[in-house]
């Protein structure tokens, strides 16, 4: 079974996790591969999420002008195109690349337009989250919805709440989703990775997101996993991210993907970040294979589950379960 040869969607992707190790180094000449190894790969096991995210904060450092929001927005395309992803929703946090005095809008606007000239060139379809952090205040949380309002109808599609779940409240975010639900705009929201089952229904309780980002913890409650199913509440899951930040989740054989996807739960399969987890989607097709013995039958049903909780128009979704179900009954 060729895994990289098959198409692939992937909804949960962060860009400045995203870096390739020639992105960086154009950028940056002086980082050589050693360093890039060290200081922008996160650790194959992370004390915590807090430990993991220390790596992020060095690729912003090299997205803050216009060219280089856009160089690395490219970067990231050519990565999907190597990989066969045909549908892919890229997120970031506008609100961290202000540091060289870019608006927030400048900022949308040279990833949007990167994305939109990256689609005509690599034929991937392509849409873009705005992420606000758990970390940041109420009236930086409702700015980002603000954002996603504003560029409606550009590539922008979506809000979601990232960083780190354990060490920061949900409340300061409540009035940004808030906003999204009142504006009809798409909302997932990480939930379930640093902290437990408690913590996704926290987050479907305040902030009501059709997707969980991540989400693996979820196993640890029936009567959570049976709420997923029953509401058909997506979980975009990254597996060797998990098993980078999780304790409870050491191996392959611990990620509880299998298992929620044989249970019902929607789901699908991807990377989380490029970067700071080095790996590709075909490489998590390949641990599903190897592990799980998953063949063209769950990749296909996982694909298709991804594009009914894409946050794209009905047409798209009706051109990329067409191709998807071809390629992979061919």
């Amino acid at each position: 079974m060729d895994l990289r040869a098959l198409p692939k969607i992937e909804l949960h992707l962060h860009l400045d996790c995203s870096l390739s190790y020639d992105a960086v180094h154009t950028l940056a000449p002086t980082v050589s591969r050693a360093e890039y190894d060290r200081d922008y790969i996160a650790p194959a096991r992370c004390t915590n999420l807090a430990d993991f995210l220390r790596c992020p904060p060095r690729a912003n450092g090299l997205m803050q002008t216009e060219a280089n929001l856009r160089f690395v927005t490219e970067d990231l395309f050519h990565q999907l195109h190597a990989d066969n992803v045909v549908y892919a929703e890229i997120r970031f946090a506008p609100l961290l690349h202000l540091e060289a005095g870019l608006t927030p809008q400048q900022v949308v606007r040279a990833v949007d337009s990167a994305t939109e000239r990256m689609i005509a060139a690599t034929g991937i379809e392509a849409r873009i989250i705005l992420c606000t952090l758990r970390h940041f205040t109420a009236a930086q949380s409702l700015a980002t919805a603000h954002l996603v309002h504003e560029f409606r109808g550009t590539r922008v599609t979506a809000l979601d709440i990232a960083a780190d779940e354990a060490g920061f409240p949900l409340a300061p975010h409540v009035e940004a989703f808030r906003f999204a639900r009142e504006h009809d705009l798409f909302r997932t929201a990480h939930a379930g990775e640093a902290l437990g089952p408690e913590s996704v229904w926290e987050t479907l309780r305040l902030l009501q997101p059709t997707r969980i980002g991540h989400g693996p913890r979820s196993i640890e409650d029936p009567a959570l996993v049976e709420h997923l199913r029953r509401e058909r509440i997506h979980l975009e899951l990254c597996p060797t991210s998990n098993l980078q930040i999780i304790p409870s989740i050491p191996r392959w054989e611990d990620h509880p993907i299998d298992r929620l996807y044989r249970t019902g739960v929607p789901l699908n399969v991807n990377t989380d970040g490029r970067m700071c987890t080095p790996t590709t989607l075909t490489r998590e097709y390949q641990g599903m294979a190897r592990v799980f013995n998953w063949t063209h039958e769950q990749f296909l049903a996982t694909n298709l589950m991804a594009i009914d909780a894409a946050f794209v128009a009905d047409d798209v979704k009706t051109k990329l379960r067409a191709s998807l179900t071809a390629a992979y009954l061919t």
